[in-house]
Parts: C-alpha cells; sequence; structure tokens
C-alpha cells in the first residue's frame, strides 16, 4: 500500500523535473539549438502544427538555426511564426531555407530570463510540493480506513519528505546552473 503511494509520488514529481527541464531548455542563452523553436506553432493550410511537423530545424553554426520548410508555399506563415514568437528573433528568407541569426544578449536581456528561471524553478518547487501534500493526504486516508498501521503512515510521510527534499534540490541546481549559463558571455 504505501509503496504504491511512494512510487506514484516519485513518477509524478520525476514528471515534474522532467516538465521544468524542457522549460529552461526554451530560455535562449545566445547559442543555438534545435529544441529552442520546437514549442512554435504555425497556422498550415487552416490548422494550427508545431513547427516540428512542417520543417527541418538544425543548427547550422555557433551563432544560426537552419528552418528547412517542406511545403515551398509555407515559408512566409513559418518566418512569420517564428518572428511572431516570444524569443526575440528576426528571420531571413533565403530562398527555401529560412536562417534565424541568435542575437547577442545584452546584460539587462540576461538578468530578465534569470529572472524567468528564477520563476519556472518555484513553479516547479509548487508541483513537487502539491504532490507531496497528495501523497501525504492519501497515507492519511489509507489509515483512516485502517488500511496501513500508524507506522507505516509515519514511515511513509517521512520516506515521500526526502523524496521531495531531493527533488527540491534537483530543481535548485539545474536553477543555479542555467544562471550560469545565461550570465556567461
Amino acid at each position: 500500500m504505501v509503496s504504491e503511494v511512494k512510487k506514484n509520488c516519485e513518477l509524478r514529481m520525476h514528471k515534474a523535473l522532467e516538465n521544468y527541464k524542457s522549460n529552461l531548455a526554451k530560455i535562449r542563452t545566445g547559442r543555438p539549438h534545435a529544441g529552442l523553436l520546437e514549442h512554435i506553432v504555425v497556422d498550415c493550410y487552416g490548422s494550427v502544427m508545431p513547427i516540428s511537423q512542417v520543417a527541418n530545424i538544425s543548427v547550422s553554426d555557433a551563432k544560426t538555426i537552419t528552418v528547412t520548410v517542406w511545403d515551398s508555399k509555407m515559408i512566409g506563415a513559418v518566418e512569420k511564426a517564428i518572428r511572431d514568437s516570444d524569443l526575440g528573433l528576426n528571420p531571413v528568407v533565403n530562398g527555401t531555407v529560412i536562417r534565424v541569426p541568435m542575437p547577442v544578449l545584452t546584460e539587462e536581456r540576461r538578468k530578465e530570463l534569470i529572472k524567468v528561471v528564477k520563476s519556472e524553478g518555484e513553479n516547479a518547487k509548487i508541483v513537487i510540493r502539491n504532490v507531496r501534500r497528495d501523497a501525504n493526504n492519501e497515507l492519511k486516508a489509507k489509515l483512516k480506513d485502517k488500511l496501513i498501521s500508524e507506522d507505516d503512515e509515519k514511515r511513509g510521510q517521512d520516506e515521500v519528505q526526502k523524496m521531495t527534499d531531493k527533488f527540491i534540490i534537483d530543481v535548485d541546481k539545474l536553477t543555479v546552473d542555467k544562471e550560469k549559463e545565461l550570465l556567461t558571455v
């Protein structure tokens, strides 16, 4: 009974951590990577699709992402989607290829991005703490229904707390690493 609750709790905390890592990957540091554009959606013949379903995204050099659109009629829509995204990028169309040069980050922009990173980190911690609360409530319910003993409930809560602490430390480490990455010129 207790192991079920712990397993479910760990799974949900792991998902929260993975989601945080994914969100951090979208925050650009001045270095291009293909994942930077993956969350952008394009209006494609009346339906909305992720950019990765209408084009190939690759890194051509240390400062440029190259987007090769499969359907030449979609080049304008893809360019508009990149330009209108919240990333502050200015794509350049070159025949059938869209080049996205990465602008140099200013000190002010770096500080703004660090605030975003810290905010995302806090959100991840909140999700992890909510998972802990749910697991503890589940353990209390099992105790009330006499499915587990008080000792099992106490031991389960202690183990859930240790798990929570471990995931919070992981979030803090990821946040510090991303801050260092953003401050590196």
